[in-house]
């Protein structure tokens, strides 16, 4: 059954900025996921603003939106094979937890100029 849908698009420009910003980098993205941004290079904006995207999409798949949610605590990483996935902590998994979702699917994908991120929030 599925819970919630989302999505949400950025503009990575955007993210162009916030590269040169630790702080905001900091506040917004787990330690993780920083460094696979850099460690992308030239992707690198590409690669925030598609999981700053993931992350509104899940608020709006919850239908509540990112209110007490800690952004950080929404990691979006890849597998071996490179597809993306999800990994919930503290805020953000007491939010899945409560909408009585137990699945979370995810799509991403960007060009230069945009990142966008579709969320789905299954109960199976």
């Amino acid at each position: 059954m599925i819970i919630g849908v989302g999505i949400d698009i950025v503009k990575t420009e955007r993210m162009e900025y916030w590269l040169s910003n630790k702080k905001l980098l900091e506040r917004f993205f787990h330690s993780e996921e920083i460094a696979l941004a850099f460690s992308r290079e030239k992707a690198a904006a590409q690669t925030l603003s598609a999981r700053f995207a993931a992350k509104e999409a899940f608020g709006k798949a919850l239908g509540t939106g990112l209110a007490h949610i800690v952004l950080k605590d929404i990691l979006v990483l890849n597998n071996e094979n490179g597809k993306p996935y999800v990994l919930l902590h503290e805020t953000a998994r007491n939010a899945f937890e409560e909408s009585g979702a137990n699945m979370v699917h995810i799509s991403l994908s960007h060009e230069r100029e945009n990142a966008v991120a579709v969320i789905v929030l299954e109960r199976v």
